[in-house]
């Protein structure tokens, strides 16, 4: 049995069995992982139910009770719930967290066997399985096995099935390549987890004491666009915590951040967010990217007002836009809750996805003054722009691009799978959040042909990546939605 840190690979077409926890992943610790899905399932309190639970479960591993911990953390995050439910939870919010706590020498190791791949975990298969096939190619997950009841978790572990308590790492690994087969290479974390070894030829261990240098972003095995979740860091038990006892405060503080907005003027409100915290800053540069749309030429009749044309980060971009630029805007948008409209200090307007109907729309508007679209249609969190429509390029004459960069430091102000309508107030609870604009050199629209529409539409988009330092793609809300809700989004909840 050799130190992983002396792991060489001289043959790639070998199979390998690796540990999820501490072996893959950095962190040991499960807590976090069902803390999301009794967050994101489940609701607040049976989050908040786990975490007074805690102290319980960390006096289990101390003891070394741990199969008790583990099937503790089980059931209070799984009883009651929907499989499809905790399915949804693993693909579109527990692969964030697991890309982010990816060891880079074991995965750089983990990537380079060709042969078949087999993880071990003591997670719940349903939990780690979307991740693991997606982005590391696993040929065989082996985790603990759920009892479900119908399509409804009973909180149990499925007797028939695995539990990955210490005593059935070699029997569960047996069954899964078979009787007479042995892998090729097998690395284990924990001391007790290592019985699986007994099948691999080669057995590596890796110490507390090893690099534990996270995997780099540009490294990752596909690139990561979109996720869901409210919470933008790792819940563990001390930041978690915080962020419970910071709720109460929180909200206090988005009412307070929301009725500034609605009452004072404008030339009071950016001092005033700036005080409580809420940072917003604009810049106008001295002249146009020359990479960006070069204006085109219009005959049309001018109409009065201004497009502004922004990428999509939250639901206040507008409302942010307006505030930094002193000046009254409206405001167009897909998926727009009745209580968003109410506490909205900007006109807002929902489109019909009707593309003749939504033209007229946006024509009407601009007619009576200034008008922001975002034509991605959706938000993205990550650092790359969904293309854009070039509806808006169609309506308007005088065109200004608008790079916006919104960030968050405890909760997401976004959600595909959540309530809408309380998209804003998450934003606002957070202790800082931030936005940036960028405004660019107007650009003319309303051209002579549909070509000249997508090409001015294309330049813009390219601008404003270029600007923030995203990349440009092709993906469409529709493409969102279905990766992180299974269907096209056109009733998201509201």
């Amino acid at each position: 049995m050799g130190s992983f840190s002396g792991f060489t690979d001289r043959n790639t077409q070998r199979s390998i069995a690796m540990q999820l926890e501490g072996g893959l992943l950095i962190s040991t610790d499960l807590f976090p992982y069902y803390v999301l899905v009794a967050l994101e399932a489940g609701g607040l309190l049976r989050a908040v139910a786990l975490l007074l639970f805690y102290p319980i479960i960390w006096l289990l591993n101390l003891t070394r009770h741990r199969t008790a911990a583990l099937h503790a953390m089980i059931f209070i995050s799984t009883f009651g719930l929907k499989i499809h439910s905790i399915k949804t939870v693993a693909k579109a919010t527990l692969q964030k967290f697991f890309l982010e706590d990816l060891r880079e020498s074991s995965f750089k190791v983990f990537s380079g066997c060709g042969g078949k791949k087999y993880v071990l975990t003591r997670l719940p298969r349903v939990m780690v399985e979307p991740f693991l096939r997606e982005y590391l190619d696993v040929d065989c997950v082996i985790g603990t096995e759920l009892k479900v009841i119908g399509r409804t978790c009973s909180g149990l572990v499925d007797p028939t099935g695995t539990d990955m308590a210490e005593m059935e790492w070699f029997q569960a690994l047996k069954v899964a390549c078979g009787d007479d087969q042995l892998i090729d290479v097998g690395i284990a974390a924990r001391s007790e987890d290592r019985s699986f070894l007994l099948l691999c030829k080669e057995h590596y261990v890796i110490s507390p004491k090893e690099d534990a240098s996270q995997l780099a972003r540009k490294d990752y095995p596909k690139p990561f666009i979109f996720h869901d979740g409210r919470l933008v860091t790792r819940p563990d038990p001390l930041r978690f915590l915080a962020i419970i006892l910071w709720f109460p405060f929180g909200v206090f503080l988005a009412i307070t951040r929301a009725l500034v907005g609605i009452v004072f003027p404008y030339k009071l409100i950016l001092p005033i967010t700036a005080l409580n915290g809420f940072q917003i800053r604009i810049r106008v540069p001295e002249t146009q990217i020359q990479t960006g749309p070069k204006p085109v030429a219009d005959q049309s009749p001018k109409t009065k007002g201004t497009l502004y044309v922004c990428n999509h980060q939250t639901l206040l971009d507008p409302v942010v836009l307006s505030t930094a630029i002193l000046r009254r805007v409206s405001a167009v948008t897909y998926s727009l809750s009745s209580f968003s409209e109410v506490i909205s200090p900007i006109p807002t307007v929902r489109l019909t996805r009707d593309r003749f109907k939504d033209r007229e729309i946006m024509r009407s508007m601009l007619e009576r003054g200034d008008l922001v679209v975002c034509p991605e249609g959706t938000t993205c969190r990550e650092q790359y722009l969904l293309r854009f429509s070039p509806l808006f390029a169609e309506i308007a004459d005088k065109i200004v691009p608008v790079a916006v960069r919104a960030r968050s430091n405890m909760f997401y102000g976004t959600t595909a799978r959540g309530y809408k309508w309380l998209d804003s107030p998450f934003f606002l609870m957070n202790p800082f959040p931030w936005y940036e604009l960028n405004l660019h050199e107007p650009v003319s629209g309303r051209p002579d042909s549909k070509e000249l529409c997508y090409d001015i539409a294309n330049g813009i988009q390219m601008l404003i990546g270029k600007t923030l330092g995203f990349e440009c793609t092709n993906l469409t809300r529709r493409d969102k939605y279905r990766m992180l809700t299974g269907h096209d989004g056109i009733n998201p909840r509201n």
